[in-house]
């Protein structure tokens, strides 16, 4: 595992309950700017085996990425469960960003 993946897989862990980070706010503090697709990837590929919050990362609009039926509803419920609100579709990064 290279050392970006590493800092990826531990800021995500360290997002705080009822907080987001945008893929690109995530690769920014890992040392890759311009990364944000790198760190889906490694969501993707690893979220489940190192038990990540991924519900925590969207994108840089305040968006949810995935489709409804490939979890983005789940996602949406997550973060709701965890107190955040919707305003059509999207999460308002003054309040929620960690």
């Amino acid at each position: 595992m290279d050392d970006f993946t590493k800092r990826v897989i531990e800021i995500i862990r360290k997002i705080p309950y009822g907080k987001v980070m945008s893929y690109g706010q995530v690769a920014d503090l890992a040392g890759k700017p311009r990364g944000a697709r790198q760190v889906a990837r490694i969501l993707h590929s690893m979220g489940q085996k190192y038990e990540l919050p991924w519900h925590r990362v969207i994108n840089s609009q305040g968006k949810i990425s995935l489709p409804e039926y490939r979890g983005g509803a789940i996602q949406k419920s997550m973060l709701e469960e965890e107190g955040l609100v919707f305003r059509n579709d999207r999460i308002d990064f003054k309040i929620y960003r960690a």
